[in-house]
């Protein structure tokens, strides 16, 4: 089943189960607390970026949205059918006294498909490309150096961008935690769309971690 297939499926529960549909628009994310720090990855479908991040030891949230586009409070519809220039996209609260900027750029790399410049695995379009939105100097480094390393390790020219940190809109409630609302389909989906196969033939023992 193909990811608009498994939306349909989402948004239908959601109406069913009164929870808050895709046109009412989306606000942009909360502000930080004292000691927290955020790092903004898209990685393709947001739903499958979430659980690698919140198992991280010292990750406090990682929410989905979107972000990159100049268009206020986006929607899932509006950014599905390229009425935005937004990206699908994860925001990751963390501690960093419990873990590092680098870590978290491990984790995402070994989630996506960095090589591929259409979309990630079977979703194809400028709103599932893979970036890491930066939002300081230090970052910018950091996110550099690990697309090089990256690059050498597969041996292969790494189309992720790096892109200045813009506005994350939160998405719609029945997007947040869907592989833990939905864990059959979620993980029909993974398989489906042929993410974790691509993942286990780029990265081994490393895929998913």
């Amino acid at each position: 089943m193909t990811r608009i297939a498994f939306a349909l499926l989402a948004f239908i529960v959601a109406c069913t189960t009164g929870e808050p549909t895709a046109e009412a628009g989306t606000d942009a994310a909360p502000s930080l607390r004292e000691g927290q720090a955020e790092a903004v990855f898209a990685g393709g479908c947001f739903w499958c970026m979430e659980k690698p991040f919140e198992k991280v030891p010292g990750v406090l949230d990682a929410t989905s949205g979107y972000t990159g586009g100049k268009e206020l409070h986006p929607t899932y519809e509006e950014v599905g059918y390229h009425r935005t220039s937004h990206y699908e996209a994860i925001r990751v609260v963390y501690d960093p006294s419990q873990v590092s900027y680098e870590r978290l750029l491990e984790v995402f790399w070994h989630n996506v498909d960095p090589t591929q410049a259409n979309g990630q695995f079977c979703d194809k379009g400028d709103q599932y490309r893979t970036a890491i939105f930066t939002s300081d100097p230090a970052e910018i480094a950091l996110a550099e150096a690990s697309r090089v390393q990256v690059g050498k390790e597969l041996g292969q020219p790494i189309v992720t961008e790096l892109l200045p940190a813009a506005t994350f809109w939160v998405a719609e409630d029945y997007h947040q935690d869907f592989y833990k609302k939905n864990p059959v389909r979620y993980t029909s989906y993974r398989t489906g769309c042929g993410r974790d196969a691509r993942l286990q033939a780029l990265w081994g023992d490393k895929a998913g971690h």
